[in-house]
This record gives structure tokens, sequence and C-alpha cells, in this order.
């Protein structure tokens, strides 16, 4: 970290509602950051649990940590409140049952610092978390940066909302979340979508290292699919009815990867037909998935699932065991491995299944050429 001067505030922003579960993991994680010049501001979205009396309780350890209360009112409204209270000249969005390793503000601000101003986010990697805290096997890592407008309309490639620092200018700018997706009862694609507006008019740098945990939590997943998706399709109409210019295979593209995601989603939550049926439409838009590899192993998958699911509800009670169960054998080389490893085993296994991937690269780097005047 650099001396000499004294060191950025950042303002780390939490929305709660219902949190008990995770968010004294959450706060513990964001106070025990190696950077120390943190303000952390919990907002709590009225909830119905103990997540306030978790929180003042830990706040009295730490002066640091300001509890702020509303009514119900969603995840982009408490975040804009946090944002209104704070202090910093950095924002750093996290969400109440995420965590982030010790170095991640440290080698975000490090980035921040040696960027230009043009500059307006940073983010890190992320490895997929279960209840437990325990390596899923899944990860989120991209090395986009610079201008990344339309890399960013096909896919959110940042993963999630706790994987970023903005700078509170930015925010400023683009007005902060979206309130509109939660009065529609479309939440799910806020991050997203804060993300493309900053994209819009300021330059992204990634740090390549894995620093966050993306909690994965199968109890609320079946309900929350058709609200994710209509919130897909209002974020991404938003931007084309901004931008008619960039030509419409872009967005059928964002919709084909989309719909490869929803097909995992429903598989985890054990919607077996809704699977096949996303599977199908994101091949019927975009054939280039016939080349993905992982189209063939989740659909393999899912069919042996379906088949069997007769069997796995006489077994267990209903699909949340047995996707508990499953974790338990699924994923357990993961269980052992250190964050140091990531990196060396993640280029080695680039070396595989690659084709689709690199395909798509040569689309996003064509058309980012070509509109890179959009942002």
């Amino acid at each position: 970290m650099q001396s000499g001067f004294e060191l950025p505030l950042v303002s780390v922003i939490i929305p709660a509602y219902n949190a008990e579960a995770f968010i004294e993991i959450t706060l513990k994680s964001v106070i025990k950051q190696t950077y120390k010049n943190i303000e952390v501001l919990v907002v709590d979205d009225g909830s119905l649990d103990r997540t306030a009396e978790i929180v003042k309780s830990i706040a009295m350890e730490d002066k640091r940590i300001t509890l702020l209360q509303q009514s119900n009112a969603g995840a982009a409204s408490a975040r804009n409140k946090a944002i209104a209270h704070s202090k910093g000249e950095y924002i750093a969005p996290i969400d109440a049952d995420d965590i982030w390793y010790p170095e991640n503000l440290e080698k975000q601000v490090q980035c921040m610092l040696s960027s230009e101003q043009c500059v307006g986010l940073t983010y890190a990697w992320s490895v997929h978390i279960d209840e437990e805290g325990l390596l899923t096997g899944r990860f989120d890592y991209s090395r986009q940066k610079g201008k990344v407008y339309i890399p960013l309309i096909m896919t959110n490639f940042l993963g999630n909302g706790s994987a970023c620092l903005i700078r509170r200018s930015c925010l400023q700018e683009v007005k902060g979340y979206n309130c509109r997706l939660h009065t529609e009862n479309a939440q799910g694609c806020e991050d997203w979508d804060i993300y493309l507006r900053i994209a819009e008019r300021y330059e992204f740098q990634v740090i390549p290292d894995f620093l966050i945990g993306y909690r994965q939590r199968f109890s609320s997943m079946s309900s929350n699919l058709p609200v994710m998706f209509k919130s897909y399709i209002l974020v991404i109409g938003d931007v084309q009815t901004r931008h008619p210019e960039i030509p419409s295979r872009i967005y059928q593209w964002s919709a084909s990867i989309y719909y490869m995601y929803l097909s995992y989603k429903n598989r985890e939550a054990g919607k077996h037909w809704s699977c096949l049926i996303c599977l199908y439409k994101s091949l019927k838009i975009d054939n280039l998935s016939l080349l993905h590899w992982y189209l063939y192993k989740h659909t393999l998958i899912n069919l042996i699932e379906w088949l069997a699911k007769p069997i796995t509800l006489f077994i267990w009670k209903d699909n949340l065991s047995w996707q508990k169960f499953k974790r338990q054998f699924r994923y357990r080389y993961y269980r052992s491995i250190e964050m140091a490893e990531l990196n060396h085993k993640l280029e080695k296994r680039q070396h595989f299944f690659n084709l689709y991937e690199r395909l798509q690269e040569q689309r996003l780097t064509k058309f980012a050429q070509d509109y890179s005047e959009i942002c």
C-alpha cells in the first residue's frame, strides 16, 4: 500500500433483509480487512428477524460500523440510503451473506490509486461458497478491463454485487442504484444495471485474484427465477432503448448466455423441464452454444436427475434436502484447496474446452472495437 499520505476512506455498504444467518460472518470479514480506513454502513431493510440486534452488538465492539434502518424497500433503496449517509471517496458494496477475503479492499484501493481518473470501478474475482462457507467449484473470473460496455451487455462478468470498488463521483453521476426494479417486482439485476450505467461513462480495471466469497443459497432460489428473468428483460431493454445503434445480435447473444445461466439455476432448483427449455432457447438464439462443453455436461446431468427424481424424492423430503446431500460429495475436491492455489488451477483449467470461449472473445473484441465510442 502506498505511504506518505492519508489513505482514502472507503465506505462499505451492506443492505440486509432477514440476514441473521450470515450477517455476523459478513461483518467480521469486512472488519478483518487489511485495509483499515473504512466505515461500514448496514441498512436493515425492514427485517423481521434478529438482523438489527446482531449488527448493534458488533457495532458496540467496532465503532466503524453504523446501523441504519428503513421499511422494506429492496436492496437498491437500502444501498442508496447507505451511500447518502456515507463519507468515503470510494464505495464498496457487499451483500449481507457474502464475504471478503482479508486483502480484498487493500488490493482494490491499490488498483484504484494507481489508475487514471477515467477508471471508475475496479473488481476482483469471486469463488462461489455454500451455506457453510465452503467452495462449490464454481468461480466468477474475467480479465475484461478498459472500455467494457459491449462485453458487459453480453454478460455480467463481475458475477455479483460484492466484487467491486466504485468512485463516489461515478455513483453520483449515474444517480445510484435503480429502485424501479423492486417496484416492478423484478429484483436480481440491480448490480448489472449499475455496472452498465457506469461502463457507459468510465473504464473498468480488474484485480486477477480470488478475493470475494459469493454465497449460494438454494432455499430461496426457486421462487426467484421468474423475478430474475423479468429483471434481466427490463435492464437489457433499457440498454437497447438507449443504444439502438448497437446491432441486435449483441442483445441476442446476451439472451443466449442468460438462458444458459437460468438453465443451471433451474436444475439446481429441481425444475428439470424448465432447465431443458432454457437450454433449448439458448441454443435456438445462438448456435455457438453447440461448442460449449457445459451444454452437454449440463444436459446429461439434468436428464439423469430428472429420471432419478421419483427415487430422490422418496428418500429425501424435498429438493433442498437432496441438494444438500449432493454437496457433501459433489465438490469434495474443492473443500480442502487453499485460496492461493486457485490462480494456478485456473490457468491450467483454461487450456481445456476453450473453443467456445475463444470464439466468444473474438466476437467481443470485434464489436468492442467497432462501438468503443459508445463508452
